[in-house]
């Protein structure tokens, strides 16, 4: 990584070398959902609750401005497609390094649909990408998926080789399904040459699950969490954002966790009555 590239991962990830990560960028893709109508002040919950960045699209990066704390590193994310035709799968070049520089972004990330009929097309704009990255010092974040099919979805050898295709065109982190198994995980972050983040997938709601998750992640080698509508879908995104935090920064167990964050929620119960 070089020298502009180091300073500006500095607030991307912790000294211990791991990041936590809320993308924010699925308007595109799906439109104002739940957490996003307001993005300003989801934006602003998450940082308060120390996400290390935040990821958007290039139009929103002047709504939130005044959001982001900070220590909050700006990702402009820099590839879109959307729902409402028939190709969401097929993810194109919306932005470019230098507009994301102007906008002040810390980093930039984009995504790759690896197995599909587009790929090729997404591999020659990520290749292109970093080497916009390398020329303005920014760091690139890949967030990289199988599609070949829903059984491929979590096939660790399909994800590791995904992981590993976007380290080789230059991603400097690379964000991908965790494949459910501590062991099989260790080999895809074992084959990936630089630091691997877990994506949260949907919002599911059973949180004892979250923190298991990610905790046996970290354990198999994740370097933290890219993780949007679990957290920006959640009742409070600053409480489930700090303590994912825990998780991620500080060491704890999931049990841990868990208990502080059903405590907190007790104790706010009790405050309101």
């Amino acid at each position: 990584m070089n020298e502009g590239k180091s300073l500006r991962a500095r607030r991307l990830m912790s000294a211990s070398g791991r990041s936590l990560i809320v993308p924010m960028d699925h308007g595109i893709s799906v439109g104002a959902t739940t957490g996003l109508r307001d993005i300003a002040a989801t934006v602003g919950q998450v940082s308060d609750g120390g996400a290390n960045g935040v990821v958007l699209h290039k139009g929103l990066v002047p709504t939130v401005q005044k959001s982001l704390r900070p220590d909050t590193a700006l990702i402009v994310h820099m590839s879109a497609s959307t729902s409402l035709g028939d190709h969401i799968n097929r993810k194109v070049a919306v932005c470019t390094v230098a507009e994301a520089v102007r906008l002040g972004a810390d980093a930039v990330s984009l995504h790759i649909n690896a197995g599909t009929e587009t790929e090729p097309e997404q591999i020659v704009d990520t290749a292109k990408i970093a080497e916009e990255c390398n020329l303005w010092g920014v760091p690139l974040l890949a967030m990289v998926y199988v599609r070949s099919s829903p059984e491929d979805e979590f096939n660790p050898v399909k994800v590791g080789h995904a992981a590993r295709m976007a380290a080789e065109l230059g991603a400097d982190l690379v964000k991908c399904h965790y494949t459910g198994d501590p062991d099989a995980f260790s080999e895809v972050v074992e084959g990936c040459p630089v630091p691997v983040l877990i994506a949260g997938g949907a919002a599911h709601g059973d949180i004892r699950k979250l923190f298991t998750t990610v905790a046996e992640a970290l354990d198999a080698g994740a370097a933290g969490v890219s993780m949007g509508r679990n957290i920006f879908e959640s009742p409070d995104a600053t409480v489930l954002t700090r303590h994912l935090g825990k998780l991620v920064h500080q060491g704890w167990s999931a049990d841990r966790v868990y208990d502080a964050y059903q405590e907190h929620l007790a104790s706010r119960q009790l405050a309101a009555v």
